[in-house]
């Protein structure tokens, strides 16, 4: 009972004194503020990163080659030279090829769902009179389609006779088809087309048209937003001059196979070609393993800014034990008067500190109520969606009236070993 009238009595001051007390918690709302619109735009961008990499397939693992890093000889008066420079692109003997591929799938049908295969032709511009898209040419086999999210709005795809015999036949953006066609994808159906790459010339026929997803912040316009174009890869390997050799390949792993340890599996596997190539060797890694460290690292971002915004907190607490310094002193008369009529020390101290706690906690309220706004907003101007968490929430007001506490203990403990007679005959 006594700990309600004390907070009773604590609004009833807070509320006598609306300015002072609004400029007492200014540095209490500041800091809670700074810190949760601070969690709210980190954990946007986490969850946005998040959801990107797992419609891309977070499981999946990519396989690629890399030059060995190049070793130094060691003479025997002790000097050092540097080995062979290893900094070299794949020569055509050291790519993967079909048979490997293959060998591959079938040595572990439990875990390979289909191998994603992409290569890219380069990036360039296609012109219709005054219109004109730009864009890049990448050429793709069937599972690749089953490794990303793309979302079809019309025609019928790559089938497996244009993959197979490497058709000039492409899919293309809707961003593709609002500059080149006004927006009808009817009518860009079956309309032939030319990429002009470099001093080069590719002539397509579009057979669908697919759902550009921006994945990350671009400060281009949509004209000006260069999209893929997808052609069988077969199409791509001719042009090359390299039909059934590949740098790089991803693997759609099924449902429920651990990424980390089929990695380690899969780089066993090509060692078998590799472990006595002098120029490359096999690299693997998952968008999940990513993920972990992007996310680890923003986590530790946002922490150390938190860190730093929550430094006016201090500055919060200085201005909280400040003013009930003067709050004391004012009401001298008020505690002698209660000590008089036999409040012991101990409720003396509780009805201060509570007076902090109360001061305090509108204060991170407040704040809470700003963050939430600061970062919802923060979010928005990103590109992304808010994402407050009730825990940030909770322990900002948990730590507002730590803070009460805290700064409160000092006044409150002065106004409790207050002499009544003094307190009374104090002007």
């Amino acid at each position: 009972m006594l700990i309600l009238e004390n907070i009773v009595l604590a609004f009833t001051a807070l509320i006598s004194n609306k300015m002072r007390s609004l400029l007492t918690m200014l540095g209490i709302i500041i800091g809670i503020g700074s810190v949760i619109a601070i969690v709210t735009v980190g954990n946007s961008l986490s969850n946005s990163i998040s959801s990107s990499m797992e419609s891309m397939g977070a499981n999946n693992i990519m396989v690629g080659l890399q030059a060995k890093s190049a070793e130094e000889d060691v003479t025997e008066s002790g000097m050092r030279f540097r080995g062979e420079d290893r900094n070299r692109m794949p020569e055509e003997d050291d790519y993967f090829t079909k048979e490997m591929l293959q060998a591959y799938a079938q040595n572990f049908p439990q875990e390979v769902k289909t191998l994603s295969l992409s290569q890219s032709l380069g990036a360039g511009q296609v012109t219709r009179a005054t219109a004109y898209a730009n864009v890049a040419l990448v050429g793709v086999n069937g599972g690749y389609f089953a490794g990303t999210d793309i979302k079809m709005i019309s025609g019928n795809g790559l089938s497996e006779k244009a993959l197979s015999g490497g058709n000039a036949v492409a899919l293309v953006s809707d961003y593709f088809v609002n500059n080149l066609f006004a927006g009808d994808t009817e009518e860009a159906l079956g309309k032939t087309f030319e990429v002009v790459i470099g001093r080069d010339f590719y002539t397509l026929t579009i057979v669908g048209v697919y759902k550009y997803e921006q994945t990350m912040i671009s400060f281009t316009s949509e004209k000006d937003t260069q999209t893929d174009i997808y052609v069988p890869i077969t199409y791509v390997q001719k042009k090359n001059h390299l039909v059934g050799k590949y740098t790089d390949f991803t693997v759609v792993t099924n449902s429920g196979v651990d990424s980390s340890k089929f990695m380690a599996a899969t780089r066993r596997f090509f060692d078998r070609w590799y472990h006595n190539n002098k120029n490359m060797e096999v690299r693997a890694f998952s968008l999940e393993s990513m993920v972990s460290t992007m996310t680890d690292m923003l986590d530790k971002v946002s922490i150390a800014i938190s860190v730093i915004a929550g430094i006016s907190l201090l500055v919060g607490g200085i201005g909280v034990m400040n003013i009930m310094m003067v709050s004391i002193s004012e009401r001298t008369r008020e505690i002698g008067t209660r000590k008089a009529l036999g409040a012991t020390n101990g409720s003396i101290r509780l009805q201060f500190i509570v007076e902090a706690m109360v001061l305090c906690l509108v204060g991170g309220v407040f704040g809470v109520l700003l963050g939430i706004g600061g970062g919802a907003l923060g979010a928005k101007l990103l590109g992304y969606e808010a994402s407050p968490t009730i825990s940030s929430i909770l322990i900002s007001l948990l730590f507002s009236l730590a803070i009460g506490v805290f700064f409160g203990f000092y006044p409150a403990n002065k106004a409790a070993k207050m002499n009544p007679i003094d307190a009374l005959r104090y002007e």
